[in-house]
């Protein structure tokens, strides 16, 4: 079961996936000391945590393990998103709702995304950092 990343785990992923490259912890940590005080430590534990769980990948260079994130943050809030329609048993009335409260920009984002599946003949679902389907 996928969850939604805590506090720290979110600001952390934020910052890789803002970058769009790979980081050290050093770098991370100075970046999320101007907003609050956070120990090295900790920032290594939920790297590590995080590595452990799939959502970064890491490579030795020199003496530090410099990170990068297993996918962009679309798709894990695409991931969250299905996550979420699976728990309902009625997923057409989910859907409907959901579709329902989004903006106009979002309903012509989400139909463009739909043509465009329809178009390339989309029949496999997208696969997760761990080689799941979503």
């Amino acid at each position: 079961m996928l969850r939604g990343f805590g506090d720290l785990e979110a600001a952390i992923m934020d910052r890789f996936w803002s970058w769009a490259r790979p980081a050290t912890v050093r770098e991370v940590v100075d970046d999320l000391q101007r907003d609050r005080a956070v120990a090295y430590t900790t920032v290594t534990t939920v790297a590590d945590i995080l590595h452990t769980k799939g959502w970064l990948r890491r490579d030795k260079v020199g003496r530090a393990w410099v990170y990068e994130p297993t996918c962009t943050r679309e798709e894990y809030t695409a991931r969250l998103m299905h996550q979420a329609l699976e728990t309902s048993p009625d997923r057409a009335g989910a859907l409907l709702r959901f579709v329902d409260r989004i903006s106009g920009d979002e309903a012509s984002a989400l139909l463009s995304a739909l043509e465009r599946l329809r178009s390339r003949g989309a029949g496999a679902a997208p696969r997760g950092p761990a080689g799941d389907r979503w």
